[in-house]
């Protein structure tokens, strides 16, 4: 077998997977990313209010609502 076909092979092969997964790849970018976002949002308004750790608190689990409303909205669809 030619480097080339076995490249090409690899590379149809990690296409299809991608393509399969997409959904839950989404999902997953989701779930981290409104952890961090809501838990960055959190962070900054208890240092301007200087309001401890309590918004960061909140920010966190808003996030992580939020994320898993997004990874059960995509397990549904599947």
């Amino acid at each position: 077998m030619d480097k080339n076909q076995v490249i090409a092979g690899a590379n149809e092969s990690m296409e299809n997977n991608l393509t399969r997964n997409e959904s839950s790849i989404f999902a997953s970018y989701g779930l981290v990313g409104a952890i961090l976002l809501f838990g960055t949002a959190g962070y900054f308004f208890d240092v301007w209010l200087n309001s401890g750790p309590w918004l960061l608190v909140c920010g966190l689990m808003t996030g992580l609502a939020f994320g898993f409303a997004g990874v059960a909205r995509a397990v549904r669809h599947r």
